[in-house]
């Protein structure tokens, strides 16, 4: 098929589309503004120390297999995934500390011990976690929801009949307070709707799929850190002929009576048969096309933006076996968290801190007795906050919070450090605002508002990443990726 695809980004949902198409057999080509693949999963070293930048956990190891098999590839020649056990190692104000394990009667007896929770209520909560991805999973992940194949097929008939089962009408915060009595194990399910960077008490509960993906197969860390999932991914990607242009910013997309027909870069102008945005769905309708406004453009730019984050990259002279590979220091309050975020948008004068360790797994990614820290904080979407200030702020509240922790003078022992902000986000990885993952899921309609992954008003024209459809996060984005692929070869298999 000698059709002439351009997919600009080379993050995960750009990868992904571009090596399937590719092994369709159509010429692809991927223009990437930085000089390496991979987006907000991209990495960096320093001094001895690597880096994850972006995500740090890989949940539905099935997604990237499935698409290597797709490719007629073999996914352990390209990557290695390790288990985690335990997911994640929880630290509450009072003391309590708890291990999250993917071994269901593991974690609730670790939860019976530490909190009295009854073991049947972890049960009763994963059944019904579980029951929204049966119902949901086929729509609304790994099809096209929009699609009149995926719509009336049996499993969408059986979800529309049974649609109270996905809980759409209450938040998470209602939902997982119906299952739990302990604050602490509410808190700590209620958290999962920051994957997608989402409030728990305004998201619908049909977000509390999200626990089963991670406990179900588990999570995982691949062997050299999440970016070998990305070089993976690139590999496969020229193994299958795509062409990557690096340092290739792409100024506009050329729109011909309502059709995507080429690329201007810098002063060059190329011609494609369609076009494949895995840049922001913003930032592609505002900053890539220039001559052409659409009701779908002006739709999208009035929904309200995720949360962004705010990142410290610490390496940190010494060894800390208090801590696991993924640590979650909670908060007091989460709900007056959740309102300095979206309401006040600050960060949080008591944020819940995450720290991601991934030397504690894979030791080349520090020196001998040393170890590389991760710290991130939930932090609003950029709307003119005083950022050095808010940096400055919180990176005092963090230490103080670990000092008292770990016992210990945590300042002394970085040797040094490198922050991420919502306006280093928004620079480097073109997401409008900052917003890591596009559009809010803080309301019941959030699933139906998020960008269809073909264009409605301009032909030829494709999106995927995070804040295209099915959403943000390693799995949903590598589908992405698979869906929009599907598309354009349906659109093109006639011509």
């Amino acid at each position: 098929m000698d059709k002439k695809i351009a997919v600009i980004g080379a993050g995960l949902g750009g990868l992904s589309a571009a090596a399937r198409l590719a092994h369709n057999g159509f010429n692809v080509e991927v223009l990437e503004q930085n000089s390496y693949p991979g987006g907000k999963a991209s990495q960096f070293i320093k001094d001895g120390f690597r880096f994850d930048k972006g995500p740090s956990l890989l949940t539905m190891p099935y997604v990237i297999e499935s698409l290597f098999k797709d490719c007629n590839e073999n996914l352990e020649n390209y990557l290695h995934l390790q288990k985690l056990e335990p997911v994640c190692k929880y630290f509450y104000s009072d003391g309590t500390i708890i291990n999250a394990y993917s071994d269901l009667t593991k974690f609730s007896d670790e939860i019976w011990f530490k909190t009295k929770e009854s073991r049947d209520s972890l049960k009763r909560f994963f059944k019904y976690s579980q029951n929204i991805y049966d119902l949901t999973a086929d729509i609304f992940l790994f099809n096209n929801p929009k699609s009149i194949k995926t719509i009336f097929n049996k499993k969408s008939l059986k979800t529309l009949f049974q649609i109270y089962k996905i809980d759409p009408l209450r938040t998470v915060h209602k939902a997982v307070s119906s299952f739990f009595k302990d604050k602490r194990i509410i808190q700590l399910f209620d958290r999962y709707t920051t994957y997608n960077g989402s409030n728990p008490f305004e998201a619908p509960a049909t977000l509390n799929i999200i626990p089963y993906v991670e406990y179900n197969p588990g999570s995982f860390l691949p062997v050299g850190g999440i970016y070998k999932i990305i070089e993976a991914l690139f590999n496969l990607a020229k193994k299958k002929n795509v062409k990557f242009h690096f340092n290739s910013k792409v100024d506009e997309i050329l729109i011909k009576d309502r059709k995507a027909v080429g690329l201007k870069i810098g002063n060059e102008i190329k011609q494609y048969d369609a076009i494949i945005s895995n840049a922001d769905v913003n930032y592609t309708f505002k900053k890539l096309i220039k001559d052409f406004k659409s009701s779908e453009s002006k739709r999208y730019s009035k929904l309200k933006p995720s949360f962004s984050g705010l990142v410290f990259y610490w390496a940190i002279d010494g060894k800390y076996d208090e801590l696991e590979t993924h640590n979650i220091i909670f908060s007091q309050d989460y709900k007056m968290e959740f309102k300095q975020l979206t309401k006040e948008k600050i960060i949080p004068i008591d944020p819940t801190i995450y720290i991601y360790i991934s030397s504690k797994l894979n030791q080349d990614d520090a020196p001998a007795g040393k170890e590389n820290w991760f710290v991130m904080v939930n932090a609003p979407y950029n709307n003119g906050q005083n950022w050095q200030e808010e940096i400055r702020r919180t990176r005092k509240t963090i230490i103080t919070k670990l000092n008292y922790l770990l016992n210990t003078s945590i300042e002394s022992k970085i040797i040094f450090e490198e922050i991420l902000s919502p306006l280093d986000i928004e620079s480097q990885t073109s997401s409008y605002l900052g917003s890591i993952y596009g559009i809010s899921s803080d309301s019941r309609s959030a699933a139906f508002l998020r960008q269809s992954n073909k264009s409605k008003s301009v032909k030829n024209l494709y999106f995927c990443g995070g804040s295209a459809h099915p959403g943000g996060g390693i799995p949903l984005v590598i589908l992405s990726g698979k869906i929009v692929s599907e598309i354009v070869l349906k659109d093109f298999s006639n011509d």
